[in-house]
């Protein structure tokens, strides 16, 4: 049997490895080459504890006073067309403690396997770089750290274990952090990774596994006969196949439409700018300034924004300047670059109205299958995706994990 994935994203490329893996032949066909966008573009965390969906309680003030802040972390560009309008409504509509919660819980069922998995990736000889350092939550604002400790059962009953630190134990933690952080939650499970490494790894894996990888081929085409689809094209060229996997990332929802479907995804524009080393223990999240730094063996990484607009990369320096500015009130000696100094990159997050993962078949065909969505979570996802889609793929195996994630719950998946 032959599976043709539409995106070569690091959902693509797990899901792609993971079927190859089990025998299975593939076509990995992509707009562009593989492993680009928010697959490079992203902070490289592999972090179950962090995966609450973003609409939550007081988002949607939040993001209004954000929108008249042109460095805030948080932009919405406004739009009255009227899937924009129906996306914001979904989204206002689980921004709710109660939905936040599930979601959350849906996200850390299905992340349970992602941590040992990437080490699995790493002993069947994919090589990249990779740290066991954990993760830690610094906070400035004492409320904000409450919220988030009303989940620690929740991220306790899924194998967590945080150690909560206040005051000072915060810097004897981390010796770089100043005074002005209040508190922190130290995850020790938690991962990170190069995100470009891995997945520049995986498709060289993937290469010498036999799967065929074709690039700069946007699909522009799909051919269905009796509710079976039959091929994908682009331009003249055509890619025929037993099974298909929609998971194209940001670009999503007008590729959906060519399989009949109307999957609501909106691209959340972030960014990821690198300096020298810093020399920071672990991955630490700046949580009131929404920055994630990450330091890797020869640079530091700083990741952050969302930007809800067009499905563009253009860079916008002063949300650049902002998250170069970020760590300033965190860290003790933090000096930023000059912006001539750095090379900011953007990426499209691929982005629900509920905030989870879009995961599952497609409607009214027998052999499609999707998954997008991931939002800021595709590295931490990624591996799980991968496994449960492939028992969907190869064996029609229905997972009770994916429940939460089925198309069918928007109007257009059904």
């Amino acid at each position: 049997m032959h599976t043709v994935v539409i995106g070569g994203g690091i959902i693509g490329l797990t899901t792609a490895y993971h079927l190859a893996r089990e025998g299975e032949s593939v076509t990995i066909v992509d707009q562009r080459q593989a492993g680009l966008g928010a697959s490079d573009v992203n902070a490289g965390w592999v972090v179950p504890a962090e995966s609450a969906p973003v609409p939550g309680p007081g988002v949607v003030l939040q993001s209004l006073k954000w929108m008249m802040r042109p460095d805030s972390p948080l932009y919405i560009k406004p739009s009255i067309a009227p899937d924009f309008l129906q996306f914001m409504l979904g989204m206002f509509r689980a921004s709710n403690a109660r939905a936040q919660r599930a979601g959350f819980a849906a996200n850390l069922a299905l992340a349970e396997d992602s941590v040992h998995l990437f080490d699995e990736y790493r002993a069947d000889g994919i090589d990249y770089e990779l740290h066991h350092e954990g993760l830690l939550m610094a906070f400035q604002n004492k409320e904000l750290m409450e919220h988030h400790l009303g989940y620690v059962d929740l991220v306790k009953r899924y194998g967590l274990q945080p150690t909560v630190l206040v005051g000072d134990d915060v810097r004897e933690h981390e010796p770089r952090l100043s005074d002005s952080v209040q508190g922190g939650l130290y995850f020790p499970k938690e991962l990170h990774l190069d995100p470009g490494g891995f997945t520049r790894a995986l498709r060289d894996r993937l290469s010498g596994m036999g799967v065929e990888i074709v690039e700069n081929a946007p699909v522009d085409g799909v051919q269905i006969a009796s509710s079976r689809i039959v091929s994908v094209s682009s331009g003249t060229r055509v890619f025929p196949g037993d099974r298909f996997l929609l998971a194209a990332g940001s670009w999503t929802a007008p590729l959906s439409k060519l399989f009949g479907a109307n999957i609501p995804i909106r691209p959340g524009k972030g960014y990821c700018i690198e300096v020298a080393p810093y020399g920071l223990r672990g991955a630490t999240n700046l949580h009131d300034a929404k920055v994630a730094t990450t330091p890797f063996k020869n640079r530091f990484r700083l990741a952050g924004t969302m930007e809800f607009g067009g499905l563009d990369e253009k860079i916008n320096q002063v949300r650049v300047d902002a998250i170069l500015r970020a760590p300033s009130s965190y860290f003790r000696d933090w000096e930023p670059p000059r912006a001539a100094d750095v090379k900011p990159r953007a990426g499209m997050r691929p982005m629900s109205p509920d905030g989870l993962p879009v995961i599952g078949r497609l409607p009214r065909l027998s052999n499609g299958f999707v998954a997008t969505g991931h939002g800021m979570m595709g590295v931490t996802l990624a591996p799980a995706t991968a496994r449960v889609l492939t028992e969907l793929i190869r064996d029609g195996r229905d997972s009770p994990l994916l429940a939460p994630f089925s198309p069918a719950r928007f109007r257009g998946g059904r």
